[in-house]
């Protein structure tokens, strides 16, 4: 039996049939970790997403930036959901979209595996969460999200504001600053505060900011962490770290890490859908 965390597949479903062959993943035995961000640009969303959830009880999915926007653009009124995108118009006009995106919703912003030895997350954690506090914050949207009032945290919950996790936000700004930390978050200053414009490699940054894994005094991470969204980072393992948004969308690798004493790198490449110019859309 293998455990593999898949690396953000944006609809690149061509990819992800290729790397599960390559992995010779057998749902008997084996099970996946998707580090978030299944859908958009890539051209096959909606296959993606119906092979994903069909693999529900192989697998474990956190959510990404782009799944709530998916979440999110779904509760517009019809006429805006057919100027989304070509690929995520397709997921909103078909005919099971509705238990597609019941599905997507009551995703988790954070796994923990303390028996494997692993957690996963899409971006990153505020430097001053332990990964218990972290679950707690998750816990809290979770709720929001898989409860009844659920559509108005997704009508209500972009923008670059809180910029900074407190513990004494309340209500919408409260869990806005959670989904900000878990699922944009890049680089960050030494008290907490995110930085949305920085999107390149980590030496591009302006001074005082650091990526959100490097920040000075940061918390201690007691498990190795698995996270994806920063396709500028690249493949990247170490202080308790492993990135694996390789860029597949933009005509890089689908990469898959097999967890385990000493986790072993898997990937395939991917034509490329977007080009790199684009990636300060991400």
């Amino acid at each position: 039996m293998a455990t593999y965390a898949v690396g953000d597949v944006q609809g690149c479903y061509d990819a992800l049939a290729r790397l599960l062959e390559h992995l010779n993943f057998d749902s008997a035995r084996d099970r996946l970790w998707f580090c978030g961000d299944l859908v958009n640009r890539g051209g096959n969303s909606l296959e993606v997403l119906r092979l994903v959830k069909s693999l529900d009880a192989q697998s474990i999915v956190v959510l990404g930036n782009h799944d709530l926007s998916l979440l999110a653009v779904s509760e517009r009124k019809e006429s805006d959901q057919r100027r989304a995108n070509v690929d995520l118009a397709r997921v909103l006009m078909a005919a099971d979209r509705d238990a597609l995106l019941a599905w997507l919703r009551h995703r988790p912003l954070l796994h923990i595996d303390r028996e494997l030895g692993f957690a996963m997350v899409h971006a990153g954690l505020a430097p001053r969460w332990t990964l218990s506090i972290a679950k707690a914050r998750a816990a809290e949207v979770e709720r929001k999200l898989q409860g009844d009032d659920y559509r108005k945290l997704l009508k209500n919950m972009f923008g670059d504001r809180p910029a900074v996790w407190s513990k004494s936000l309340q209500g919408v700004d409260r869990l806005r600053a959670i989904i900000n930390v878990m699922t944009r978050m890049r680089f960050c200053a030494v008290g907490g505060r995110m930085d949305f414009e920085a999107k390149g490699a980590p030496g591009s940054q302006q001074p005082g900011l650091y990526p959100w894994f490097e920040v000075p005094g940061h918390a201690p991470r007691d498990l190795p962490i698995v996270c994806g969204h920063w396709s500028t980072l690249g493949l990247f393992q170490g202080l308790g770290i492993h990135a694996i948004d390789t860029g597949a969308v933009w005509g890089g690798k689908l990469t898959a890490l097999e967890l385990g004493p000493e986790p072993r790198v898997h990937a395939v490449q991917c034509e490329a859908r977007l080009a790199p110019r684009d990636r300060s859309a991400d």
